[in-house]
């Protein structure tokens, strides 16, 4: 077994949480029959498990939708919350605590403002749409910092959860706790800009939260990406020599994947020259490269970075609180699973 590759609890780990967390299923509901050929029954399990690829993409964008409301909802019920312990009205605490500081734009910004339309109406005829319009934009920025004031005096835990699907992570390189309660895994491409921003939110991740959380690497080269996929047999040439994580890190930061600079880089890390040259003009990673592609291309994936976190997924251009949110998502989901221990 490699150095840094993941050992059998932590695919346990995965593996559980993808087969038991499908969408907050309950048994009875994963055993609902969909269909029926020749007689046989075809289970929301079946279709889960054979067709999960199809369906992830479209179970995320309904998440996505599902969180945005869900937020919504979360900023009313924090302002009538407020507007209860105050004793008012919710409109009156709109009127007089959110809005109070808001002003109308005097009409040189209303002519300002008219000139950027792309209009032939005239200023006198949109004016009062346009002292509206900017109105309730500035009313909508002042009620969102308000309500961000609310939410950090307030105690918010969402157990609304983004998809789930089974990841293999037996072979894969890890970084972190064997054991760790939360594992994040991410597909990723080294000529992928989002992937190269991101991987230095995940070095603060990794640092943040210590042995609670181990990262996998997982290569997705891009076809676009012409040299991304040496670029991953590389990192992997890296690793038979007990550096692949070094020269993971080096790749996202140099930006460099050309030949050349994929040899230089080994020397950089003072590695074996000869070996290192060896295996990657023999592409003998090539075959573990495709096995991850194929895997994701599998599961649906269409973009890198793709992320899953205890097997639920997510994807696009995140940044650090979005990272957090969702590994603290995770800890609080299992604080919650453990039994209480009552107090005498």
């Amino acid at each position: 077994m490699k150095t840094g590759h993941i050992v059998g609890s932590l695919v346990v780990l995965l593996t559980l949480t993808a087969a038991t967390m499908l969408n907050g299923q309950s048994g009875q509901e994963s055993a609902q029959v969909v269909a029926r050929v020749s007689g046989a029954d075809l289970t929301l399990t079946d279709l889960q498990q054979f067709e999960s690829g199809k369906l992830l993409q479209a179970q995320y964008q309904f998440y996505l939708n599902e969180r945005k409301a869900l937020e919504e909802l979360i900023d009313n019920r924090l302002l009538a919350d407020e507007a209860r312990k105050k004793g008012i009205p919710l409109d009156q605490l709109l009127e007089t605590e959110v809005y109070k500081g808001v002003k109308d734009p005097t009409e040189d910004q209303l002519e300002v403002y008219y000139e950027g339309l792309d209009t032939q109406d005239s200023f006198e005829s949109v004016h009062d749409d346009v002292l509206q319009h900017i109105r309730e934009l500035r009313r909508n920025k002042a009620r969102a910092a308000y309500v961000e004031q609310l939410r950090k005096q307030a105690a918010i835990n969402i157990e609304l959860m983004p998809p789930s699907a089974q990841v293999d992570i037996a072979k894969a390189y890890t970084h972190g706790a064997t054991g760790a309660p939360v594992v994040l895994v991410e597909f990723a491409d080294y000529q992928c800009p989002y992937c190269q921003k991101v991987n230095s939110q995940i070095q603060q991740l990794k640092k943040e939260y210590g042995d609670k959380l181990t990262v996998v690497f997982k290569d997705f080269p891009l076809p676009m990406h012409h040299g991304s996929e040496k670029a991953a047999e590389a990192s992997r040439c890296a690793g038979e020599q007990g550096k692949f994580w070094e020269y993971h890190d080096v790749l996202f930061y140099s930006k460099l994947t050309e030949l050349d600079a994929l040899k230089e880089h080994a020397r950089v890390l003072k590695l074996d020259g000869d070996r290192f040259d060896t295996c990657l003009d023999s592409g003998a990673e090539a075959a573990a490269v495709k096995k991850d592609f194929d895997e994701a291309k599998s599961l649906g994936l269409t973009g890198t970075p793709s992320f899953f976190v205890n097997g639920h997924f997510f994807s696009g251009v995140v940044d650090y609180a979005a990272l957090k949110d969702i590994v603290n998502q995770q800890l609080n989901a299992l604080a919650a699973q453990r039994p209480q221990i009552s107090q005498r």
